[in-house]
């Protein structure tokens, strides 16, 4: 007995130093092109383009300073970029996750006919690709009335709006909500209801209380896809006051490409990505865990 139990817990240990082994090789793998990034932004462009071929590209040696990213700044607004992502980015979270949440728990929580058909739409617009209305889109916002500083104009074209609106809503993230509503015990809306609470109360006061997991991740896949959208502001921003740091790189690629001022750019606009799912991994785990994608 003794014997088989020491073999067994040898065999577990093996299969457990192997895993990890397996995950930290993984773990480099995939950490390489990030350090790869930040070490050549602090490169001059010809020692970046020697060092590529090398293992030097992922160390900080030779010619180190921080001189491509004040170069950055002067060849482009980056900071205007980056406040305009940051603003676009924060207001498509916060009122996405009360918007999405809100329709996912319509669908989880209160009991009425057709709610899975209606979720079974919802999740047949996933199969829409952007790029099939982004046209349709655009001609409907630029007739849609706006009141700037200068008084009432016609359509959102150059605007914050515009950035935001039309991603507020999400299928996938409704989805999300629904399945974590879904799997939370009823027994504790049943409490509630029988105390007099509203739909709103019970939201409000019982299921958005313990369901910081499945928000936390909303926010990072809110997050991600916002914060890298490229194809809508390019069709709808043409004001340097509104563009987002993706169109922004653009600026880099005119004339005297310097592949050092580039690295930089990215590593800036890695950064706030880097921090928020370092910051919410946890919670992004436990909610994939919690809801399992089940039907």
């Amino acid at each position: 007995m003794t014997t088989n139990t020491g073999v067994k817990s040898r065999s577990y240990k093996l299969t457990l130093g192997a895993t990890y082994l397996l995950m930290g090789v993984l773990a480099v793998i995939f950490i390489f092109p990030i350090v790869f990034m930040f070490m050549s932004s602090l490169k001059p462009n010809l020692q970046l383009l020697q060092d590529s071929a090398s293992i030097r590209a992922f160390l900080p040696v030779g010619d180190i300073s921080l001189n491509n990213y004040r170069e950055a700044f002067d060849r482009a607004p980056v900071g205007r970029f980056i406040l305009n992502s940051v603003f676009v980015t924060s207001v498509t979270v916060v009122v996405g996750l009360l918007v999405n949440s809100l329709a996912g728990f319509a669908i989880a929580i209160p009991r009425w006919r057709g709610k899975s058909i209606v979720l079974g739409v919802i999740i047949a617009t996933l199969i829409v690709p952007f790029e099939t209305i982004a046209v349709p889109l655009l001609l409907i916002v630029s007739r849609l009335p706006n009141i700037t500083a200068e008084g009432f104009k016609l359509g959102w074209i150059n605007t914050y709006q515009v950035q935001i609106f039309p991603f507020i809503a999400n299928a996938f993230t409704i989805f999300l909500f629904a399945q974590f509503f879904g799997a939370l015990p009823y027994a504790l809306v049943e409490a509630a209801k029988i105390d007099g609470a509203s739909w709103w109360q019970i939201f409000t006061r019982v299921i958005a209380p313990i369901s910081g997991p499945v928000y936390a991740t909303a926010a990072i896949l809110t997050f991600l896809p916002m914060w890298n959208q490229y194809l809508w502001p390019l069709m709808v921003v043409q004001s340097e006051e509104y563009r987002p740091v993706m169109v922004g790189l653009q600026y880099f690629f005119q004339l005297n490409v310097e592949w050092g001022e580039i690295m930089a750019f990215l590593s800036l606009i890695t950064i706030p990505v880097l921090i928020l799912f370092l910051s919410l991994q946890r919670s992004f785990i436990e909610s994939i865990a919690a809801s399992g994608i089940k039907g």
